[in-house]
């Protein structure tokens, strides 16, 4: 046996050990990659930014690249659980770690955060997240001409709020955005900037957008994890009895899927038009654009238990113009929605979520929202 077959039959050894069967930084499973200076396993994507850090850089495949006895020891003496347990050790509940779903942005300062600034090595140490104010300059796009310029924004962590000036020396914000109604997730592909960062919250009951950006993936990333740091704080002092288990999942989250559909009016004899569709948990938004500042209109989606059901097709009768196939047709309480998918794989999609949101019982909160849409009816 070769000295590199011997090193490839002791690796494969080594990847068996709990832990080590996924990405250290972003889960993805099967990692191909290790890196020599941590003594972790990593997929192909973070091994990337790995390579791009310089006393970070010593990456190898496992499957192509020559290891040396002293390296293949080294990993067999680390492995992702050991090192995780001492770079993640004091991560805080509000700092946002992603998955291998993520967009790159994300992945790449969690990975910088962690090794290269080796934030979270130790307990007691003041981040910059958790600073009281956060004062700076975003770039925004106006709801009207979709020109993208530069905006003061003031995060308040006492005030649990989130401010915008249009211009740098006024007195009085643009709007005053409440931490506990606002998201945040990232948008590259949408906002066309890999930067791009879509901000949602609600006026008055209604869902309104702005989408911002910084030049910097690091400044963007600081203002994401700012804001989940908020809401956090906001969090523990409205619910003291609360876990930490039980407040993150009420921070920031991803939208449960975006897509085009066609959609008819509540008379269903209206021409099916081409929309674009959120599903933010039980709020399903349509938008004429997908960076319209204000939906055209929000569907409440309750519980199956309340009159709420999700078929496919479309009901018999029902005057079709449209060019897509694939109906869904949408019952509420108050009235029906009927819907067109471009593929059947979008359409099983769609109902695949909307019938996971119908089987989730609903919170006292969610109860008051259903009421709301109720009384606009």
């Amino acid at each position: 046996m070769t000295d590199n077959e011997r090193a490839a039959r002791t690796l494969k050894h080594v990847l068996q050990k709990p832990g080590n069967g996924s990405c250290a930084d972003c889960g993805a499973d099967n990692p191909e990659w290790g890196s020599c200076s941590l003594g972790v396993f990593v997929c192909l994507g973070c091994s990337g930014v790995h390579r791009s850090i310089p006393d970070l850089g010593k990456v190898r495949s496992l499957r192509l690249s020559r290891w040396e006895d002293s390296e293949v020891q080294f990993m067999s003496e680390r492995g992702n659980d050991a090192m995780n347990a001492v770079y993640e050790a004091a991560l805080p509940v509000y700092f946002y770690k992603p998955t291998h779903r993520d967009c790159q942005v994300l992945k790449e300062q969690w990975i910088r955060a962690k090794y290269e600034r080796q934030e979270f090595l130790e307990n007691g140490k003041k981040l910059i997240y958790e600073d009281e104010t956060r004062d700076g300059m975003l770039m925004k796009r106006g709801r009207d001409n979709g020109q993208f310029l530069n905006r003061r924004f003031v995060l308040s962590l006492r005030d649990g709020t989130l401010k915008y000036y249009t211009k740098l020396d006024a007195k009085e914000p643009k709007a005053v955005i409440k931490v506990d109604t606002m998201n945040a997730c990232f948008q590259p592909d949408k906002i066309g900037n890999p930067n791009g960062l879509q901000i949602t919250y609600l006026r008055d009951n209604i869902t309104r957008n702005i989408f911002i950006y910084h030049d910097s993936s690091r400044e963007i990333v600081v203002w994401f994890n700012c804001i989940r740091a908020a809401q956090l704080h906001y969090l523990k002092v409205a619910f003291p009895g609360a876990t930490d288990a039980e407040l993150k999942p009420k921070l920031t989250r991803s939208f449960l899927k975006e897509g085009y559909m066609e959609k008819t009016g509540p008379r269903q004899t209206e021409g099916f038009k081409r929309r674009w569709f959120t599903l933010d948990h039980r709020r399903l938004m349509y938008f004429k654009d997908p960076l319209d500042a204000f939906a055209r209109g929000e569907v409440f989606l309750g519980h199956r238990d309340h009159g709420y059901r999700v078929t496919i097709g479309l009901p018999a009768g029902t005057h079709y113009n449209g060019t897509w196939q694939y109906g869904i047709t949408i019952e509420t309480p108050e009235r029906s929605f009927l819907f067109t998918c471009e593929t059947d794989t979008e359409q099983k999609d769609w109902m695949s979520h909307f019938n996971a949101v119908m089987n989730t019982p609903m919170s006292p909160q969610e109860y008051t929202v259903e009421a709301y849409f109720k009384q606009q009816h």
